[in-house]
This record gives structure tokens, C-alpha cells and sequence, in this order.
């Protein structure tokens, strides 16, 4: 059985997806930043597309062809570095 996507995220094309909202530019590149750093630590790489005041990230091993648990545990970490 296939684990639920952690809170908030949604399974969008075979990939764990959520949208992001910031206050504004700068609060958005400062997530970035900081995913950026997780992602680097993890070897594991997210699709970002930033805007204005959000950022949409999604997670999925393209080795595996889906989602894996390293994905729910770095969307799960993504979580926590959106509350900064």
C-alpha cells in the first residue's frame, strides 16, 4: 500500500506538488535558498518554479519513475523550511 502524500501536498503527475505563498520576492527566494541547501545535503533535487510571492515544488525520483520515501521525507522538510 502507497503512502499518503505528507499534509498539504497533492500527487500531480506522478510527483508530490505544493504551492508555497510568501509575502513577497525576497521571502521567496530566501525558501528557495534553504530547499536549495536541503536538496544539495540530500543529493536529491526537487522541479522549483518561483514567483512573485510563491513557489511551487515538486518532488519525485526520476530513477524510480515515482514517488519514493525520500521524496515524503524532503516534502515533509520542505514544510519546515517554509516556516522561517
Amino acid at each position: 500500500m502507497t503512502p499518503p502524500p505528507p499534509e498539504d501536498w497533492t500527487e500531480v503527475d506522478g510527483a508530490l506538488e505544493r504551492t508555497f505563498r510568501f509575502r513577497d520576492f525576497s521571502e521567496s527566494v530566501g525558501f528557495v535558498n534553504r530547499v536549495a541547501a536541503a536538496a544539495e545535503t540530500a543529493d536529491h533535487h526537487p522541479d522549483l518554479v518561483i514567483g512573485w510571492n510563491r513557489v511551487t515544488v515538486r518532488w519525485r525520483t526520476h530513477s524510480a519513475g515515482a514517488i519514493t520515501d525520500r521524496d515524503r521525507e524532503l516534502a515533509a522538510r520542505c514544510d519546515t523550511l517554509a516556516e522561517r
